[in-house]
């Protein structure tokens, strides 16, 4: 099929900073866009050929707007499977697939699947109802500290809290969730990986992901990881069998645990381009974005090695700001060598919103670092 200056239509569910940045590569390639997103300004409004405004999650928007295009992808997990199942019983592609998305979409039935393909992944209960947390606590089947999950429609550090207190369950949401043993470890890492329709596929060297011990939002992104070579090996294995077990097709970012012990476990797995390969777009020669698009639409895949080192620092809205966004001090960080911006096109901010992201080059990784640390005490995200 020509996908390139053609009638051949891409439709993308959700038009975030993610469907945002996926538009890069589809403008480059010159391939015809729909976006379906619920708000009016949302950032990929203005990259598409064709948006539409819609819900994400009503059955009949999703599957009209998926009868127009000829591959369906997504930006977002929260989208109306089951419109999606339709949509590929009539012939439209969809990728990564439903039932890739329906598995993954529900963070219970998410680890259920790791455990039926012996994947190594932390111990969790599962419970349908918040209040049955409690009764397993009392009865002592479950004890203090463990994370709470919501099954669904986490997002950005939203949905997980570590409890250690029966005061800690307050105010949480009162329906279906999973508690996972809280695992001490080393490092939090990640691995990007893209796998084609044939089935043809590569992966990106492993990051290291700083949190925010607040927001639980990853505050920087370290390419490559600094770990020993053989908890890499041990990373890209555990990453390709999940790739290979879901039967992905597209990009895959595999979120992990390295232990205190060195063992490998899978936290989740997100089936689209990533907060954690951002940074690709300045390193790699093939960004993980353009990448979705050439592993959804059966083209090869490109190179994922590293042309130069980098570390990605998220921009979100500072504490106790609300409002029209400015940016505060972003002149100061691009005086600094390697540095460049990412503005997502949100024209509000409020506390932890996501609003960009700054990625540093450099050809020493710890110079890298530094810089990042002088970005993120320099730049603001306010209000005016």
């Amino acid at each position: 099929m020509n996908y390139f200056s053609s009638n051949f239509k891409l439709g993308i569910l959700g038009g975030g900073q993610l469907g945002k940045m996926l538009l890069y590569s589809t403008r480059k390639f010159d391939i015809q866009t729909y976006v379906l997103d619920p708000k009016n300004n949302a950032p990929s409004k203005l990259a598409c050929n064709i948006f539409q405004l819609g819900d994400l999650m009503d059955y009949d928007t999703v599957y009209k707007f998926g009868k127009q295009v000829d591959v369906l992808t997504f930006e977002i997990e929260n989208v109306n499977v089951n419109a999606l199942e339709s949509l590929e019983k009539e012939g439209i592609k969809v990728y990564p697939s439903a039932k890739t998305l329906r598995q993954i979409q529900n963070k219970a039935k998410q680890k259920l699947f790791y455990k039926d393909h012996d994947i190594p992944t932390s111990n969790f209960s599962h419970f349908n109802y918040l209040s049955e947390i409690t009764d397993a606590i009392l009865n002592g089947s479950l004890k203090f500290p463990f994370v709470w999950k919501a099954a669904q429609f986490g997002y950005d550090g939203n949905g997980v809290k570590v409890v250690k207190t029966l005061a800690d369950l307050e105010h949480l949401p009162k329906g279906e969730c999973i508690a996972e043993d809280l695992i001490p470890f080393k490092n939090e890492l990640a691995v990007t990986v893209a796998r084609s329709a044939s089935g043809e596929i590569k992966i990106y060297p492993v990051v290291e992901m700083e949190f925010h011990p607040e927001a639980n939002q990853v505050e920087y992104v370290i390419c490559p990881a600094r770990i020993s070579n053989a908890v890499r090996i041990k990373a890209e294995a555990v990453a390709l069998k999940v790739a290979n077990a879901f039967n992905h097709v597209g990009v895959l970012a595999v979120e992990m645990f390295q232990t205190n012990t060195d063992a490998i476990l899978v936290n989740e797995v997100a089936p689209r381009p990533h907060n954690s390969g951002h940074q690709t777009i300045e390193a790699s020669f093939t960004s993980q974005f353009e990448q979705h698009i050439r592993a959804i639409l059966n083209l090869p895949l490109g190179r994922t090695d590293n042309k130069v080192n980098a570390v990605m620092v998220n921009l979100v809205g500072a504490e106790n700001y609300t409002g029209n966004v400015r940016y505060k001090n972003i002149e100061h960080i691009m005086k600094l060598d390697g540095v460049t911006p990412h503005i997502y096109g949100k024209k509000e901010t409020r506390p932890f919103r996501k609003m960009g992201h700054v990625t540093i080059v450099n050809e020493n990784l710890e110079d890298a670092r530094r810089i990042a640390e002088e970005v993120k005490n320099n730049i603001k995200v306010i209000s005016e």
